[in-house]
């Protein structure tokens, strides 16, 4: 059960172990782009090049959906980023339970958006966790875990599919000794447990009060969505390339900027340079305004200087 491509490794790897799979789950068909064309998950595309049978509910909890499920009579079933929730009358049909995926170190991060939570709170290292899945939001005990680095930099999106590389590579050793009755699941400790918020997109609306450190944290976490925005003449305008502005040349001064205004500065004249919250100032080298194509900042100041000095939003 999955949807996006970064979840392939884990379906590539039960293949792997176990043959073709009985069924897979996936979000329906929804019409995507300008035209509207009907597009499909990427693990249905794949699925359909292994003419693997592909089940498409848009709820699980309906009857006829978990009859279907009953009637596959599946040993296993491994959730990979899926995002419906899984009644508890399919939680008792497979003989060895279903085994989740999450990126975090459960039971840290718990619910839908670990990765850019991690992000968001600075910390320096996150990981992968192999759970059960029970009637909890990612309660379940666990069965193993692997910590790495959160790299300089990293975003949201190259962060989750390194996790989930990860996580494909540690179900291939766990699930077998599971099934093999040779691990023995570890409860979570729910009393440091923390949970996470699903994203929406208000999430991505610049604050220029903020620093330009959280800024950037912001950045990387709301990348590829919800991203982050905020409005110039009534438009969206979307940062796609935000750095904090370095300098030993000059010191902060506080007291001489004002969030939001808008400045091409000696350092990168490549770049708006945008104060923002402590005296910081964030760089942002390619945005694109609503309704236009994405552009690098030298060649959008072209088409609108008027920007320079003006307050953002506005």
């Amino acid at each position: 059960m999955g949807n996006p491509g970064f979840s392939l490794p884990a379906l590539q790897i039960i293949a792997s172990l176990w043959g073709d799979p009985v069924g897979v789950y996936t979000a329906p068909d929804r019409r995507r782009g300008r035209g509207l064309a009907r597009g499909f998950s990427d693990i249905k595309a794949y699925s359909l090049e292994k003419c693997w049978p592909i089940f498409q509910p848009p709820s699980l909890k309906i009857g006829a959906a978990i009859q279907r499920f009953v009637d596959l009579k599946p040993d296993l079933v491994v959730v990979a980023a899926y995002g419906l929730l899984i009644p508890p009358e399919m939680l008792s049909v497979p003989k060895h339970g279903f085994l989740n995926i999450h990126p975090s170190l459960l039971p840290k991060y718990r619910g839908p958006s670990p990765v850019p939570s991690a992000i968001l709170d600075g910390v320096d290292e996150t990981g992968i966790s192999i759970m059960l899945l029970d009637e909890g939001f990612d309660t379940g005990p666990v069965l193993a875990r692997e910590a790495t680095k959160i790299f300089h930099g990293e975003k949201a999106d190259a962060l989750t599919r390194r996790l989930f590389e990860m996580g494909a590579r540690l179900l291939a050793e766990c699930a077998p000794r599971w099934i093999d009755g040779r691990i023995s699941p570890q409860p979570q400790d729910s009393s440091i447990a923390t949970y996470t918020a699903k994203l929406s997109r208000e999430d991505g609306r610049v604050d220029w009060q903020e620093s330009a450190p959280m800024l950037c944290r912001r950045f990387r976490a709301y990348t590829p969505w919800p991203g982050l925005y905020t409005g110039w003449r009534g438009k969206r305008l979307r940062l796609l390339d935000a750095k904090e502005l370095s300098t030993q040349e000059e010191k902060p001064q506080p007291g001489k900027y004002t969030p939001g205004v808008v400045e091409v500065r000696s350092e990168a004249p490549d770049a708006l340079a945008i104060q923002a919250g402590g005296g910081t100032t964030l760089l942002v080298r390619r945005l694109q305004m609503e309704g236009r194509r994405a552009q690098g900042a030298a060649e959008f100041l072209r088409g609108y200087p008027q920007i320079v000095g003006e307050r953002l939003p506005s």
